[in-house]
C-alpha cells in the first residue's frame, strides 16, 4: 500500500488512540507502554530514542502551555504507517496550528512518531 488513505479517527489502530488520549490526559505511564523499547520521536526539531528519552519527551510535550486539542483527521499512508491530525488552540506562540502525528507501528507498538506542522 502505498497510496494514502483517508479514514475515520476511531478507524486508527487501538495503540495510536490509546496514546493520543493518554498523550491529552498527560499520563505519561499509559502513553509510554505504546512505544517500541527502541522508539524514535521526532518533535519540534529534537529526536528522542529509546524509552528514557521518549519519557522525557512525553513528560515535557505542551507542558508550559494551555491549549484545547481535537483529532480532525486520518490517513492510512503505508500498511504500517498512519497520520492523526489534530488541531491546537492555545497560548502558544502563533495560537492555532495543525499538527500531523506520523505513526510508523511495530506490530501493535508505535516505533517512530514524527509530529510536525
Amino acid at each position: 500500500m502505498t497510496e494514502s488513505t483517508t479514514i475515520q479517527p476511531d478507524q486508527l489502530p487501538a495503540t495510536i488512540r490509546g496514546y493520543l488520549a493518554a498523550h491529552d490526559a498527560l499520563d505519561t505511564g499509559t502513553a509510554l507502554r505504546a512505544f517500541t523499547p527502541t522508539a524514535v520521536v521526532v518533535d519540534d526539531g529534537t529526536t528522542y530514542r529509546g524509552t528514557e528519552e521518549v519519557r522525557r519527551f512525553l513528560a515535557k510535550a505542551g507542558a508550559e502551555f494551555t491549549y484545547t486539542s481535537t483529532l480532525i483527521g486520518a490517513q492510512r499512508t503505508g500498511d504500517a504507517q498512519w497520520v492523526a491530525t489534530k488541531h491546537l488552540e492555545g497560548d502558544f506562540p502563533g495560537g492555532v496550528v495543525d499538527l500531523h502525528y506520523r505513526f510508523v507501528m511495530d506490530g501493535d507498538s508505535i516505533a517512530e512518531l514524527v509530529i510536525a506542522p
